[in-house]
């Protein structure tokens, strides 16, 4: 595999991770289900694992870029497991609507999984990694390949669900501590979960 596929298998990273955002985005925004502290932590390691992804787009495929993928996906994977043995328990409930069955935590579970593995595997091609080790450094500006276009397109789009995921979180919380189980943006008092 050379490091221009590489890349571009990243930018396809990048638009799967940022549509699990855009979809809880859409849960939050058109749904009125707010995220709960838990789910609002799941978010962080999918941002932490398309800033990986991000790295092998715009510098070029490296083995400690995979690892900061699979770090933040091991740290949402506990996080969901977390929430998910909060709800397993007969009676406790479950927070937030199902789809095909499963719940959303559920479904961050498994994604954080096939993030893991789907790393795993790429390390496993070392030709993507075969002029930055060769060099060490070396090459100059001009030689590095650039990303491709579509790759610098994942990148903004992983960017900016970052960022308002970040102001999303400010408004949801204020300034102190995310309530368990939140229906009102405490920023934007006006705006509440709607009522079942």
């Amino acid at each position: 595999m050379t490091a221009s596929l590489s890349r571009t298998l990243n930018g396809l990273g990048l638009l799967a991770l940022s549509l699990v955002l855009i979809a809880a985005f859409a849960d939050q925004l058109l749904l009125g289900e707010l995220p709960c502290p838990l789910c609002l932590l799941q978010r962080v390691g999918f941002v932490g694992c398309a800033f990986g992804l991000a790295l092998n787009v715009k510098f070029g495929p490296r083995p400690s870029h995979y690892a900061v993928t699979i770090l933040s996906a091991c740290f949402g994977g506990a996080v969901s497991a977390r929430q998910i043995l909060g709800h397993i328990v007969p009676g406790t409930g479950t927070y937030g609507s199902a789809v095909l069955g499963l719940h959303y935590y559920t479904w961050a579970l498994i994604v954080f999984a096939a993030i893991v593995l789907g790393c795993a595997l790429m390390l496993l091609l070392d030709r993507q990694f075969e002029g930055a080790q060769a060099g060490q450094g070396a090459m100059t500006a001009s030689a590095r390949p650039r990303a491709a276009t579509f790759g610098l397109a994942m990148l903004a789009l992983a960017a900016f669900l970052a960022l308002a995921n970040g102001v999303s979180t400010v408004l949801e919380c204020g300034g102190g501590l995310c309530p368990d189980n939140p229906v009102v943006y405490e920023l934007l008092p006006g705006i509440s979960k709607p009522k079942p």
